[in-house]
C-alpha cells in the first residue's frame, strides 16, 4: 500500500479538526471585535471619569497646597518679611485654585451624566445584537459629523447662500476661522471607516472634538447671519442669528407667573373676608356709619320727649307685661354715654 495513502488515512481527522477549531476562534474574535465595538462609548466614558476624578483630587491638593502658602505669606508679611505683593500673590493663586476646583467638580457632573446615558443606550433593547456599523456608537458619531459638514457645504454650493452669506467662506471672520480650525482638527482624528478598529482613548478624543465642532459651526453661523443682516442680503425672518429662550429662562418665566397668580387669588380672597357683612349678632351701634341704613329725608323729625304732663291725645303708657320667669334676662342694651353708678 502506499505510504501516502496510508498516512491520509491514519491522519485524515487532522484537517476538519483545524478547519473547525479556526472556524470557532475567527467566530469568537469577531464577536468580541463586535462587543467592544457596541461598548466602546460606554468604555471612554468610564476613562473620561476616571481622569476627571484624578484631575479633580490634583485639583484639591492644589488648593490646599495655595491657602497653605498664603497663611505662611500673611505670617511673614506680619514679621515683616514679605510684602503686600506678595501676600496679593499667594492669594492669587488661591483663588486660581479654587476656580480650577469648581471646574473639575463641574466635569465630574457632566462625565457622570455621559456614562449614565452610555449605560442606558448600552442596555436598550436590541443594543446587544446589532451588528451594522452604522448603528454602533463610531458609526452614529461620524453620521453626526457628516451632517455638521453638510450644513456647512450647503453654504459653500449654493449660489445663492454664498452671495448672501461670504461669511461662512471667509477664513478673516474669527468665528469661521475657528470653525475651520476645528474642522481640520476633527478630520486629523476622524477613522477610516465605521467599522474600525480603535482605542477607547480615540473614541474619545472625536467624540469631544465633533462636539466642538459643533458648538463653533453654531457660532460661525450665528455670526455669518448678523453680518448678512448688517449688509442687507439675509432673508427676512428667524435665523441662527436670533436668540431664543432657554429652557431655564422659559422655566423661571412661568413659575415667577405661577408666584404671582398666586399672590394676586390670596389677596382677593382675603380682601373679600375683610369687606364681607359681619353676621355675628352685635349691635348696630358698632356697626360702621356706611352700613346703616339712610334715614328719610321726608319723615318728620322726632320730637323731643318733654317733661310736661302728656297731652290728651297721647295714649297712657301701659303697664309692662310680667315677664316669664322661667325666661333668662335680656341681655343689657349698651350705651353710647357712661351712665353714673347707682349707690
Amino acid at each position: 500500500m502506499d505510504p501516502i495513502l496510508a498516512a491520509f488515512a491514519e491522519f485524515w481527522w487532522i484537517g476538519p479538526a483545524v478547519i473547525g477549531a479556526g472556524t470557532l476562534g475567527w467566530m469568537g474574535l469577531r464577536g468580541q471585535r463586535g462587543a467592544k465595538a457596541r461598548r466602546i462609548a460606554y468604555d471612554a466614558s468610564m476613562a473620561e471619569l476616571r481622569t476627571a476624578r484624578q484631575d479633580a483630587a490634583a485639583s484639591r491638593i492644589a488648593v490646599r497646597v495655595a491657602r497653605a502658602e498664603l497663611a505662611r505669606a500673611q505670617a511673614e508679611r506680619a514679621a515683616g518679611r514679605a510684602s503686600a505683593a506678595d501676600v496679593a500673590a499667594a492669594r492669587k493663586v488661591l483663588d486660581v485654585a479654587q476656580r480650577e476646583t469648581r471646574a473639575a467638580t463641574a466635569t465630574i457632573r457632566v462625565r457622570r451624566a455621559n456614562l449614565t446615558a452610555d449605560r442606558a443606550a448600552l442596555s436598550r433593547p436590541g443594543a446587544g445584537r446589532t451588528s451594522d456599523p452604522a448603528e454602533l456608537p463610531l458609526g452614529r458619531l461620524m453620521t453626526a459629523d457628516d451632517a455638521i459638514t453638510a450644513r456647512w457645504m450647503e453654504y459653500e454650493t449654493d449660489a445663492a447662500r454664498a452671495i448672501a452669506f461670504p461669511a461662512m467662506s471667509d477664513a478673516r471672520v474669527p468665528a469661521t476661522a475657528a470653525f475651520l480650525a476645528e474642522l481640520r482638527t476633527v478630520r486629523a482624528l476622524r477613522p477610516t471607516s465605521a467599522d474600525a478598529r480603535i482605542t477607547p482613548a480615540q473614541f474619545a478624543a472625536y467624540r469631544d472634538g465633533v462636539a466642538r465642532l459643533a458648538r463653533a459651526y453654531d457660532v460661525a453661523e450665528a455670526e455669518a447671519w448678523r453680518l448678512a443682516r448688517a449688509a442687507g442680503s439675509a432673508p427676512a425672518g428667524p435665523g441662527p442669528d436670533t436668540a431664543g429662550q432657554s429652557v431655564w429662562v422659559t422655566t423661571a418665566q412661568e413659575f415667577a407667573a405661577t408666584i404671582t397668580q398666586t399672590v394676586i387669588a390670596r389677596g382677593a380672597e382675603a380682601l373679600a373676608r375683610a369687606t364681607a357683612p359681619r353676621t355675628d349678632g352685635r349691635d348696630d351701634a358698632d356697626e360702621p356709619a356706611a352700613k346703616k341704613p339712610a334715614r328719610d329725608a321726608s319723615a318728620p323729625p322726632a320730637s323731643t320727649p318733654s317733661a310736661s304732663a302728656p297731652s290728651a291725645s297721647t295714649p297712657p303708657p301701659t303697664s309692662p307685661a310680667p315677664s316669664d320667669p322661667t325666661s333668662p334676662p335680656p341681655w343689657p342694651i349698651p350705651s353710647r354715654s357712661t351712665r353714673p353708678s347707682r349707690p
